[in-house]
């Protein structure tokens, strides 16, 4: 086999998907994280150290990225549209 047959050919559409599902992980892991420091506030702050906080802030985090990520890849934005 030659260089060129080893290497994966990479398509635009491919492009398009790594791209969108980039911006989805880090889109859900930053909003985790957030929901994590807002849980571990409100633990410290209003609920004397319970654990329930932390762990619904870690679930509104994650829902939210969850639906930020099921609007990114429903979205048409980086696709040919063509009118009939």
């Amino acid at each position: 086999m030659s260089e060129q047959q080893q290497k994966q050919i990479v398509t635009p559409s491919q492009n398009l998907l790594n791209e969108k599902w980039d911006v989805v992980l880090s889109n859900a892991l930053i909003k985790t994280g957030l929901g994590f420091g807002g849980g571990v506030l409100a633990s410290i702050l209003l609920f004397k150290r319970r654990s329930f906080p932390v762990w619904l802030g870690i679930g509104f985090g994650l829902g939210r990225g969850y639906s930020e990520g099921d609007a990114i890849f429903r979205s048409a934005h980086g696709l040919r549209t063509v009118k009939a």
